[in-house]
C-alpha cells in the first residue's frame, strides 16, 4: 500500500494516529508537551478522534515507568486515565499485522513503530510523532512531526 492523498485532506478527516512519543508528553512535560495537550483536548472535546494500536499502552507505561520522576501509582494512573480516554485501539492482526511487517522492512523500522505507519496507512490519516528518526525513514507527507500539527478549535 502506497501513501496516497494530500495531508490537508487527511487533517478534514480529523481523525489522528499518534504514537507513544506524543502520548507520554500527556503525563510528563517535555518539548512539545503543549502541542500534545491540545491534541488530547481537541480529542476530550470530541473535535477529532485518535486511533492507536493496542502497543502504545505499553509504549506508554514503559517510558513512564523509567522516568526517575514516576513511581509505582503514577504509572498505574497514567495508565487508568489513558483508558478512561477510550482512544480507538487497533490489535496487531490481520491487515494491520501484515502491513506493519511491510513497513518495518521497508522503512528500516522496529515493528513498533511501524504500527503506527502502518496503522495511518489502513486509515488513511496523518500520523504524529516525536520521534525525528522516523519522519525522516518514512519521509512521506501523511508522518508528521507533533511540531507541524496545527488545528484550530
Amino acid at each position: 500500500m502506497e501513501w496516497s492523498g494530500g495531508s490537508d485532506q487527511m487533517e478534514e478527516s480529523k481523525v489522528l494516529v499518534l504514537d507513544a512519543s506524543v502520548i507520554v508528553k500527556w503525563f510528563n512535560k517535555e518539548d512539545y508537551s503543549d502541542l500534545a495537550v491540545k491534541i488530547r483536548d481537541f480529542y476530550i472535546e470530541e473535535l477529532l478522534e485518535i486511533e492507536v494500536p493496542e502497543l502504545m499502552f505499553y509504549e506508554v507505561g514503559n517510558a513512564l515507568r523509567y522516568n526517575p520522576n514516576f513511581g509505582i501509582e503514577d504509572v498505574a494512573r497514567a495508565l487508568r486515565d489513558l483508558e478512561d480516554l477510550q482512544l480507538i485501539t487497533h490489535p496487531l492482526r490481520g491487515k494491520l499485522a501484515e502491513l506493519t511487517s511491510e513497513c518495518a522492512f521497508r522503512y528500516g523500522l522496529t515493528l513498533y513503530d511501524s504500527a503506527y505507519v502502518a496503522l495511518a496507512l489502513l486509515r488513511r490519516t496523518t500520523y504524529y510523532t516525536a520521534d525525528e528518526d522516523v519522519v525522516n525513514r518514512v519521509s512521506a507527507p501523511l508522518v508528521k512531526h507533533i511540531s507541524e500539527f496545527k488545528m484550530s478549535p
